[in-house]
């Protein structure tokens, strides 16, 4: 059973992803965790494995890099967004965080591996059909933006610490189940997880299954900013032409690496769709 203390934490990453602009001291967080003040943040350090600076810093700057690549918004209007008062700040905890100033980051997450010289010119991409096993995860959904889904993967991750269930996890997938251009943002539906084995899973963490099947494959190489172009080639130009037809179930990402200690143009990414037959 999932412990109070768990909640407690769990409530308290909530509240800093839903609040990153916000007054997050110590006071205000130790209100969330309804616990004492003097307490609170060594529980909190003894179960994250962080301390509660580090979270607020950890997922501000996660934050900032997603409205970096997928909004248009400014340097400063992002800062702001990101709870630093002024540029100056945001752009060096930014750039001790990722080694790269937040307008370089911007440029860089909207390289593709391969360019387009001519206007309308796509990249292409190497597309298998696979016989996809059957798969066992544990997950937590997410609604909203797909770049939030951040969140949903700090709370599972905060559970199987708490629980010490790494040892029991795969790789990381996500589950994409709407069209993002036919649903609005504040609406999408996902789920966050990690493929797991056969043993009992935590409390706070759902159960899905994935039946064995056929499914389109991209082993996509390159900042998670290119895998927008590898969906339009796929749907756009492979299907059309593949004498195939998706399957009613909802395409999915396996990441073989994490951002977290692997280079941009480093990341390796399989994409799912699944297919009939």
């Amino acid at each position: 059973m999932q412990s109070d203390y768990e909640k407690r934490m769990l409530r308290v990453l909530r509240y800093i992803h839903e609040n990153p602009e916000g007054d997050l001291s110590l006071d205000v967080l130790a209100d969330v965790a309804a616990m004492s003040r003097f307490h609170w943040h060594r529980v909190f350090t003894s179960m994250m494995g962080e301390t509660a600076a580090q979270a607020v810093r950890r997922i501000r700057l996660f934050r900032a890099s997603c409205l970096l690549v997928q909004t248009e918004d400014t340097i400063a209007e992002i800062a702001a967004k990101s709870g630093y008062q002024n540029v100056t700040s945001f752009t060096r905890a930014f750039s001790e965080k990722f080694n790269l100033s937040p307008a370089a980051f911007r440029q860089r997450g909207d390289f593709l591996p391969l360019s387009s010289p001519h206007p309308g010119e796509r990249p292409m991409f190497d597309i298998v059909i696979s016989n996809a096993p059957a798969r066992r995860i544990a997950a937590i959904s997410h609604t909203g933006p797909y770049y939030e889904i951040g969140r949903a993967y700090g709370e599972i991750a905060a559970i199987f610490s708490a629980k010490e269930f790494w040892s029991h996890t795969e790789h990381m997938i996500a589950i994409f189940h709407d069209d993002v251009d036919a649903v609005p943002l504040d609406q999408l539906r996902s789920h966050a997880g990690f493929i797991v084995d056969d043993t009992p899973l935590p409390d706070g963490v759902e159960e899905l299954r994935q039946h064995p099947g056929r499914a389109a494959v991209i082993n996509f190489k390159g900042p998670y900013a290119g895998l927008k172009a590898a969906y339009e080639y796929l749907y756009g130009q492979w299907l059309p032409r593949s004498g195939e037809e998706p399957a009613d179930a909802p395409s999915y990402e396996i990441y073989l690496n994490s951002p977290m200690d692997t280079a941009p143009d480093d990341l390796l990414t399989d994409i799912y769709v699944p297919l009939r037959g």
